[in-house]
This record gives C-alpha cells, structure tokens and sequence, in this order.
C-alpha cells in the first residue's frame, strides 16, 4: 500500500482504514460494477496493491451493449456487492495489462469511451497537504472521483467521507456529522446544496471548496464565499481524458489570460484556437500527445478566460447574429433570485432559432415578483436583444444526473 493506508475512511456505514478493506477476489483484466462507495474503494486498493488491470463503474452507468463491448475487449464483467463477487459476463482471454486504470467518459458527446491511466497519472497532487477530512459524492470510477480517491491512497492526514447516491439529498448534515472540512463537486452539485438546506451546508466546517465538472461562474462562487468566508475557493478544469490541467485559487471565474501558451516541462499549456480551448497536457490518458482539442468553448472576457460549454452546443444563432448559450446562462444566474438555469434554442419563423431557458428559483424568492416578464427585462438590460430568452419555464427542481451534472 501506499503513505495513505491509515487515513480513516467512512462508506457505506462502515468506518475503518484503507489498510484494513478487504480484498476481492478479482479476475484481469476485469470491469467492475460497484453496488457501493464501500465497493468501490475495495476495487481501487485491490488495484493499488496488485495491479490489477481494472474498469471501475457503477452498474446504472453500464447499459448491456457496453457491458458487451467491454466483454468483447477482454474484461471479465463483475458485480461487487458487500465484497461479493458476481461474474456478469465473461470477457473475451487475453493478457491483462499490469498497472492500467481505465475511465468511462460520461458519454455525453457519444458513446463512453475508455481512457488510459495509471494510478500515477491520475495522482495529480503530490506535494505536502494539511490534514483534512474530504468528502467525496461523486459517482464510482469517474475522473473526479479518482481525484479524491488517489489523495486519501497516497497521502496521509487525507481522510475519507464516501456519500451514496441515496444520501445525497442529505449529505449536509452528514458531513457536519464526521468533520469533513474538504468538499468537491459540480456547479451543479454546490447550487442544488444551497438550494435545499443553505443552512445545514453552513454547519459543515469546511476549509477547502473545489468546483469542476461543469462550466463554473462567478455567481455560485460569490454564494459559496458568503456562506464560507474562510474557506479557500478552487475550482478546476479537468477531464479523463488530460486529466486536471486548469486550477484556479482566486475566487474568480475564468482564468487569467496571461496563462495562455505559457510553457513548462511539467504543467499543462493552455491556449486557444479560434474559441476552442486546446491543451497539452503531461496527465493525459493513453494515446494522446501534442495538443488536444478539448471541444469546449471560450470567451475572453475583461482579461479572463472562460470556458462557457462545448462547441457543438454552446452557440446559439438566432438570424444569423450568434450568442453564447453559456454567457445568457451566466447573466441568468448572476440574478440573486436564480439558484439554477439551463440555456438552450428552439426552432423560431423568420430566424430561425431562439433562445430559451428553464430556471429554478431562489428558495427565498418572491414568485409574485420574480416571473418571465422581470427575467427577461434583466437579461435584456445586459444582453444584445438576439441573446434575450422569449421563453422561461420555471422548474421546482434543480436537475441532476448521477455524474452530479446538469445537462449544461
């Protein structure tokens, strides 16, 4: 094992260290359907300590036919449920491949792909931590969930709160409840905490705050900086297939333009080409070298760099004058009477497309006054009139998929 072996670790109603979790009894090349957080890690130490060549899921994530393309490509599909192991479907023989990790995309552009890794390329932090209590919802063998595994694995003092997806409505209450005082998770995930119980999530004594995974503005940042005046703010721009290469500590959306085509042996270089962001990155998975295109879209804006969604969806052209989908959604949220919005086009006469938008509200709002007609003056006062929603559907819950993304 590794410097994180005695780091405490809480999942699913268990407490005990990574030394002490079992080990399965576990095929290689195998394809792992977690039926628990606590199943999970016991798949990451298996890997940890024998190498074993490993696909870590859940099994909601994987549909038959990619658990029959994953047959197909050698893995001997699993369930892991309570430490009992279940073949699903055989896997095609082959020689496993010692030490590789592979990650499932979410799929949002497509069918999932795997990506190559090893534990290393996936241990991004490796200088000296202050001990802390780390919360980790995100979903089984996801890049973000490697992120906080590898930190609790291989450092110590980096203890571990693993949240089901059955506890996430209340996952507030039982951080308060173990001490986390390190928390990572989506715009989406930090808005949703607000928005049911802004209280409880002001009981957790949190120090660190982390936001990735979606587009990140500056108005869940400015709602988590008053809830959490002391807490350090990062958010970071990472991705399974070049790993975490954007990390940003001021409190700010965007990055700093200066940060474009700096170069270093060891750190990612940034740039951007037309809108597009591309990156080199020394944390990619395997195959990729050189410059990547990302498919997400920038805007540079007062000297910061945002990245506002992805190319094939971000722009919206209404009559032939473009708007970023992603900017009105950030004007929208910039309302203090909007916990959520979703920006997207329908077919319109004459134009062609026009903007529309769903909003969740504010709990504290006052729906007498806060309708369509005084989102759309708000969004008109701050954007071109093409870039104006001409339809607001009100929603009473803030959406969210297993990833803990909305579909932004």
């Amino acid at each position: 094992m590794s410097a994180g072996e005695d780091n405490r670790i809480v999942a699913s109603g268990r407490r005990l260290t990574w030394r002490e979790l079992p080990l399965a009894d576990l095929p290689s090349p195998v394809a792992v359907l977690a039926a628990t957080g606590l199943d999970a890690l016991v798949a990451a130490r298996q890997h940890a300590v024998q190498g074993t060549e490993l696909v870590l899921s859940t099994p909601t994530r994987v549909d038959p036919e990619l658990r029959d393309e994953l047959a197909d490509a050698g893995f001997t599909v699993v369930r892991l449920d309570d430490g009992d192991v279940t073949v699903v479907e055989k896997g095609r023989q082959r020689a496993a491949e010692p030490e590789r990790l592979w990650l499932l995309t979410s799929g949002s552009t497509g069918r999932p792909k795997r990506v190559g890794h090893t534990l290393d390329s996936l241990t991004t932090v490796r200088g000296t931590q202050e001990p802390r209590t780390w919360l980790c919802p995100y979903s089984p063998g996801t890049y973000a969930w490697w992120q906080v595994v590898t930190l609790s694995l291989t450092q110590p003092g980096q203890d571990l709160v693993v949240i089901e997806p059955s506890q996430l409505d209340n996952w507030a209450q039982i951080a308060s409840e173990h001490g986390v005082t390190a928390a990572s998770g989506t715009p989406t995930f930090w808005r949703q905490a607000i928005y049911r119980d802004g209280e409880a999530l002001a009981r957790v004594p949190l120090r660190q705050i982390t936001l990735g995974g979606e587009p990140v503005d500056q108005a869940i940042l400015d709602q988590l900086r008053e809830i959490f005046p002391a807490a350090r703010i990062s958010w970071i721009y990472a991705s399974s297939e070049l790993g975490a290469s954007i990390v940003v500590h001021d409190g700010r959306a965007g990055f700093p333009r200066e940060w474009l085509d700096r170069s270093a042996a060891d750190r990612p270089s940034i740039s951007v080409d037309g809108d597009e962001l591309v990156i080199r990155s020394p944390y990619h998975g395997v195959g990729l070298t050189g410059a990547v295109r990302t498919g997400d879209r920038v805007e540079i804006i007062d000297g910061r760099v945002h990245i506002v969604g992805r190319l094939n969806s971000d722009e919206i052209n209404v009559g032939g004058s473009k708007i970023s989908a992603g900017l009105v959604r950030h004007v929208l949220t910039a309302h203090p009477q909007v916990a959520w919005a979703r920006v997207t086009s329908r077919k319109a006469p004459i134009v062609g497309r026009m903007v529309q938008a769903e909003v969740v509200l504010a709990p504290t709002a006052d729906r007498t006054v806060i309708d369509e007609s005084a989102l759309v003056k708000w969004c008109g006062d701050r954007l071109p009139d093409y870039g104006v929603p001409r339809r607001i559907r009100f929603l009473d819950e803030i959406p969210v998929k297993e990833t803990l993304k909305s579909d932004v």
